[in-house]
């Protein structure tokens, strides 16, 4: 709890429980998923602190904001350099630290400053592959759960 000690932050019950929460989660868990986990032990917590808390978090780069799908914001507690893996159906995100020869030419630099950059690589994961008879989203165009039957 030295991160929030460090952050000038008052030590409450519950952000303390969110930032334990968060510690070593590789998950990218949205804020509902966090109260839901967290009002078994704290049924008081409202999802306003939840939210309060995860702004004040990623405001001070404790937390990153992921925005996969506009609707549900994921947040990642890993704040090191990485980029991420998400599979189109099931939405599970995955941490990747390696990505080699990603660099951008000079032409379409043009007259930015870059001081970083995330990417994210969209596919199937393994387990969401099998259950899709072994068709990949790009073989099919889409997941099987998400084609329409045509009667």
């Amino acid at each position: 709890m030295e991160k929030l000690r460090g952050l000038g932050l008052k030590l409450t019950p519950q952000r303390i429980a969110i930032m334990q929460y968060l510690d070593g989660n590789t998950d990218h868990p949205t804020a509902d998923v966090i109260h839901k986990s967290l009002t078994k032990k704290y049924p008081t917590m409202s999802m306003a602190t939840v939210y309060n808390t995860l702004d004040i978090l990623t405001n001070r780069g404790c937390v990153r904001e992921l925005t996969i799908e506009p609707q549900k914001k994921r947040f990642d507690p890993n704040t090191t350099h990485h980029h991420h893996l998400i599979c189109l159906v099931c939405k599970k995100i995955v941490d990747v630290h390696r990505v080699e020869n990603v660099h951008l030419p000079p032409e379409e630099q043009g007259d930015f400053e870059i001081i970083g950059h995330h990417i994210e690589f969209y596919g199937m994961c393994k387990p969401c592959k099998e259950e899709n008879g072994g068709e990949t989203v790009k073989q099919t165009g889409q997941p099987k759960e998400l084609r329409k039957e045509i009667p």
